[in-house]
């Protein structure tokens, strides 16, 4: 089955200790799209403006991700900049410019708005709302968000969390959302907006499911380099999707697999600044990838 993919199609700007890499190709909908890619036909909904580059949307094809959904706007195309310390779960933002995402409401084709699996990447929920809300056969919605939402778009985000089937959020999110230490219960009580599934990130040390049927607790694939982890999250959540929306049957019975597949995709991603590892792996890999896990936590 297909998927259809919003959020952010960007340009990146990172910094580390080691290296600055200006305007790569970045944004929740990019790294969501191309990690689901693997998996599944995408489609991705975006807006871009006159700098995006051209060699940026060859990438996107040679995943084969279907861009009828990508505009051209006249303006700038979202820009984040940012830094990391050498604890990479340590960063700064330096610049954000949303450019010609600020203003952006897509009207869905007909196509586009009957996408059996929906991922509402990271963006404004606003946005995410404004999308969901033109769907008609959606089977299975996802929606990622983060803290700046709920800083300034609580209200909105909780009138989207009616709505959805899962959320995806990380540890210190779920803290925020349900003002609870305990991470666990904080999954466990986000249930009370509405999603029927919650997965809290925790980063390096993998991620926790709540569900119908109580917790499943995944690790994260260990890597002994991390170069930048911009966009792993996004990674994770489109591994995901895509591996449910290849597999037939229950979202249940394919959801414990599916994260695990996400967070091994998410690992690549971790390996280069922004997607110039992700997209140099192939199907090989990951099934690789994921052998090695599964020894790893056997017993």
């Amino acid at each position: 089955m297909s998927i259809l993919i919003v959020g952010t199609t960007a340009l990146d700007s990172i910094k580390t200790p080691q290296s600055e890499n200006p305007r790569l190709l970045g944004g929740s909908a990019s790294h969501a799209a191309v990690a689901a890619s693997f998996f599944a036909p995408v489609s991705l909904l975006g807006v871009v403006g006159d700098d995006f580059p051209e060699e940026y949307i060859t990438l996107y094809k040679k995943h084969k991700i279907d861009l009828a959904g990508l505009e051209r706007a006249p303006g700038n195309t979202f820009h984040w900049e940012g830094e990391y310390e050498v604890n990479m779960n340590n960063r700064q933002t330096l610049e954000t410019d949303l450019g010609v995402i600020e203003n952006w409401a897509p009207t869905l084709s007909d196509n586009l708005c009957r996408q059996p699996f929906v991922l509402l990447a990271n963006c404004a929920p606003q946005l995410q709302h404004h999308v969901l809300r033109q769907t008609k056969e959606a089977r299975f919605v996802i929606a990622d968000t983060m803290d700046l939402w709920l800083n300034i778009a609580r209200h909105e985000l909780e009138s989207l969390l009616k709505e959805i089937d899962c959320l995806v959020l990380n540890d210190s999110e779920a803290r925020q959302l349900m003002e609870e230490d305990n991470v666990v219960l904080a999954a466990q009580q986000i249930h009370r907006y509405g999603p029927k599934y919650v997965i809290v990130k925790k980063g390096e040390h993998g991620s926790v499911l709540s569900g119908p049927n109580g917790l499943f607790l995944a690790p994260a694939f260990p890597l002994n380099k991390v170069i930048d982890p911009t966009g792993a999250g996004d990674s994770f959540v489109g591994g995901l999707v895509g591996y449910l929306a290849s597999h037939p049957g229950e979202v249940e019975t394919n959801l414990h697999q599916a994260i695990i597949h996400g967070s091994v995709t998410a690992s690549f991603c971790c390996e280069g600044f922004g997607l110039a590892a992700t997209t140099e792996i192939s199907m090989a890999d990951i099934q690789q990838r994921m052998e090695a896990l599964k020894s790893m936590v056997a017993f």
